[in-house]
């Protein structure tokens, strides 16, 4: 096939079929979904961004029970107990960690490289990238503001303009609102490894969230995935994209009542800010497993206006292989 030349060095690095990640989704990122992508040919990854060590390593044990493909492990950096998951990961011999959430203590890098695991990290701009690889990091991911979940400020498209011409010694991975086979060979003929895809993924039929979740998904246009809303910069918010319902709306009511508390002396500025960050507590697995997708967190990117269908992960991944051949051969021939 044409595209195997295209990526070769994001298979080779992944030791896949094709260079296409599963993108790491809290409640959703689990054994069913992360096999069957493996299996697909493509490369699944744990979100174990939120697990404790010893969920870590059941899960890692669940997923090498339903394939014996790779497949990566995603770890926060900000995680409390990341020296007890950077050694589940080095004990239990994955393949490759995904380290999110912040630069990575270089400790961290050296003790997974040591144990001949491969450490890729998101490179939000390409000051940072060039850190990341003085770091020892193997690839990078670039993932645009178009993503779900806990976003940067800057588009897809603008950081591979920035760091793909950049850093050629490295595989480097493009993520961010990309839902078709022709997204995907676009980011290729770029120079890209590879793509990491995770909103499509939420709608493989192994994928066990709840069917409510899943068909806000199929319902929804892009539009509708949009990022929270900080009222007032004493009063920080993360930035995460989802899609709109009561329960952004109640958060942004919510926002406005602890600032008038504040401003009225009712409450103290460090009360009202974690009373804020905690709003949307357990918000995600509501949404999730519960299928509450009124109240809960539907983090969605921006490409779920694309998902129209649930369909098992070995026929998403046929669909983009086959429509990004189809694009590149059309493009060599124009």
């Amino acid at each position: 096939m044409l595209i195997d030349s295209f990526w070769r060095k994001g298979t080779d690095f992944l030791g896949t079929q094709y260079a296409i990640m599963c993108g790491a989704m809290s409640w959703v990122s689990e054994h069913h979904l992360v096999a069957a992508v493996s299996n697909a040919g493509a490369f699944g990854v744990l979100a174990g961004g939120a697990m404790p060590p010893e969920m870590l390593s059941g899960e890692i044990d669940e997923i090498r029970k339903l394939t014996d493909k790779n497949f990566g492990v995603n770890i926060m950096t900000m995680h409390p107990q990341i020296e007890e998951l950077v050694a589940v990961c080095v004990r239990q011999k994955v393949s490759h960690v995904i380290l999110g959430g912040g630069i990575p203590n270089v400790a961290w890098v050296k003790e997974l490289k040591d144990a001949d695991i491969k450490v890729m990290c998101f490179a939000p701009a390409l000051v940072l990238a060039k850190k990341l690889l003085r770091s020892g990091v193997d690839a990078l991911i670039l993932e645009g503001t178009e993503a779900g979940g806990h976003i940067g400020p800057v588009a897809t498209n603008v950081l591979v303009q920035e760091i793909l011409p950049a850093v050629k010694d490295v595989p480097v991975f493009v993520a961010g609102g990309i839902g078709s086979g022709e997204m995907m060979a676009a980011f290729l003929a770029m120079g890209a490894a590879g793509c990491q895809l995770g909103t499509r993924f939420v709608c493989a039929s192994e994928c066990i969230a709840h069917p409510n979740f899943k068909q806000a998904f199929i319902k929804a246009n892009a539009r509708d995935a949009v990022p929270t809303v900080q009222l007032d910069a004493r009063f920080p918010v993360i930035p995460v994209r989802a899609l709109a319902n009561e329960g952004t709306k109640r958060f942004m009511a919510f926002q406005l009542e602890m600032i008038e508390k504040y401003q009225q002396g009712k409450i103290e500025l460090k009360d009202a800010q974690m009373q804020i960050e905690h709003f949307w507590g357990g918000a995600l697995r509501r949404a999730v497993i519960d299928g509450d997708v009124e109240n809960g967190s539907v983090m969605a990117g921006q490409s779920v206006g694309l998902v129209k269908d649930i369909k098992p992960a070995a026929d998403i991944v046929r669909e983009l292989v086959s429509d990004a051949e189809a694009a590149l051969t059309r493009w060599q021939k124009a």
